[in-house]
């Protein structure tokens, strides 16, 4: 019994083989609905597609795809919307004359500003300049020279000479006057009246024209003061002499008589 199994187990072999081989070399038919293979890809959404089904996959991605105008539009459109920016809009042509307006308005502001601050400088430097000027006529302590009652004997003598001068003409009503003040101020207020006469010659310097008949005046005074002296000294000499002759004559008269 053992040997008859063995025997048919042998002989069954070499069919199995021949059907096995059968099976393998007959076309196979891959059909349109097979089962799907079930074992997840290594790459979950970059699979590899296939000759077969790119054509069918592009399909659909055209129908997706929204209809693009014709290019024709777009380049019409581009030249409207060129010429419609060209030109400033009103609000900014509004704004550009706004801009002007405050500029020239802020200029207008700077230079009248400019034109204060340079005023009150001036009128400043005016007031400052004649108050150093009115200090530095004033005598220094040193000198012990007193405004007060000098200006009053100033003053007097000017008067006293109108009033000599009221029946004359008026050259003289209009010299005179001068004359006595200034030789009274020379004589009471010596140190004032050189002050006086410094700063005058300061400001006459300004004018050559005038400087120079100042000075020749001076000179002429000076020439006519120096002249007088000497003339006075020569006639106080001359009668001086005179007299001494005559009372040399009286006295030889005397003697004679006696």
């Amino acid at each position: 019994m053992a040997a008859r199994v063995l025997l048919q187990r042998r002989s069954l072999a070499p069919l199995a083989t021949i059907a096995l081989g059968g099976l393998a070399l007959a076309p196979a038919t891959v059909l349109a609905e097979g089962p799907v293979d079930k074992k997840k890809p290594i790459y979950d959404d970059f699979d590899a597609v296939s000759a077969n089904d790119a054509p069918a996959s592009t399909g659909p991605l055209k129908a997706l795809q929204p209809a693009q105008p014709p290019a024709t539009s777009t380049t019409e459109e581009e030249p409207k919307k060129e010429r419609k920016a060209r030109g400033p809009s009103p609000t900014d042509r509004i704004a550009v004359e706004i801009g002007k307006a405050r500029m020239a308005l802020y200029r207008f502001a700077v230079c009248t500003e400019n034109k204060v601050n340079e005023t009150m400088d001036s009128a400043f430097n005016l007031e400052q300049s004649f108050t150093n000027t009115i200090a530095s006529l004033a005598p220094s302590r040193e000198s012990g020279e007193k405004l007060m009652p000098g200006t009053i004997y100033v003053l007097v003598a000017a008067m006293a000479g109108s009033i000599i001068t009221r029946n004359r003409n008026i050259l003289l009503r209009s010299t005179v006057p001068l004359a006595f003040g200034v030789g009274a101020g020379w004589t009471v207020l010596p140190v004032t009246m050189r002050n006086i006469s410094d700063l005058s010659w300061k400001y006459e310097q300004r004018f050559p024209a005038v400087a120079e008949t100042h000075v020749n005046i001076r000179e002429g005074l000076k020439k006519g003061v120096s002249f007088a002296k000497v003339h006075s000294r020569i006639g106080v000499q001359y009668v001086d002499d005179k007299v001494t002759d005559a009372r040399e004559t009286v006295e030889g008269w005397v003697k004679q008589g006696k």
